[in-house]
């Protein structure tokens, strides 16, 4: 049985998926051009025909990323509090390819504005739809508040892929996130 070979928006989908594990995985110097066609399982020359240049495969990670964190938002109809940790131990569980990459590309921002940009504009995307999950619970400003919560769970993330926290087990991640974002929620809550 021969692989299908996505087309079109699949296709461009199958080539960030490619680029976000190979830069989770090998890092920045393991993501080219021929190893995306390799990973997605494309012809050579699939990627550069979709995506020309280095820059433009790193910010289609980001956009790839960004889509997934939207399109995996909960229910607003859910506990807030609920939601938060559950959107927080749910990434770290199910994309820590995603995180990996992220920071990965975060660091390389810090070089290429275009990439940058790129961060900074999805970051600014899901720190609105932060605030108004924020606001729901009854935190003052939310907007402001949206920035420390994200830095937060960030850090969280962080640590579970990268630092001591990967060494938990599932269950105590899961209580050191609802002890942290608890007792964050409530101190924000609380200031008024």
């Amino acid at each position: 049985m021969t692989k299908q070979v996505p087309r079109g928006a699949d296709r461009q989908d199958a080539i960030a998926d490619a680029a976000i594990h190979l830069v989770a995985t090998r890092g920045l110097r393991g993501l080219t051009h021929r190893a995306v066609d390799t990973e997605a399982g494309l012809p050579p020359g699939s990627t550069s025909y979709y995506l020309r240049t280095r820059n433009a495969l790193l910010t289609a990670c980001v956009s790839r990323m960004l889509t997934r964190d939207v399109s995996g938002m909960p229910p607003v109809d859910a506990d807030p509090l609920e939601l938060l940790i559950g959107m927080t131990v749910g990434l770290a569980q199910d994309r820590p390819d995603d995180l990996v990459a992220r920071y990965e590309l975060s660091l390389e921002a810090s070089r290429q504005p275009d990439l940058r940009t790129a961060i900074e504009e999805g970051g600014r995307q899901l720190r609105t739809m932060l605030a108004q999950l924020l606001g729901g619970i009854g935190v003052p400003e939310p907007e402001a508040a949206a920035w420390p919560v994200a830095a937060m769970m960030d850090g969280l993330l962080y640590d579970r892929v990268a630092g001591a926290g990967a060494t938990l087990s599932p269950e105590a991640f899961e209580a050191a996130v609802r002890r942290s974002v608890t007792a964050l929620i409530a101190g924000l809550t609380s200031a008024r």
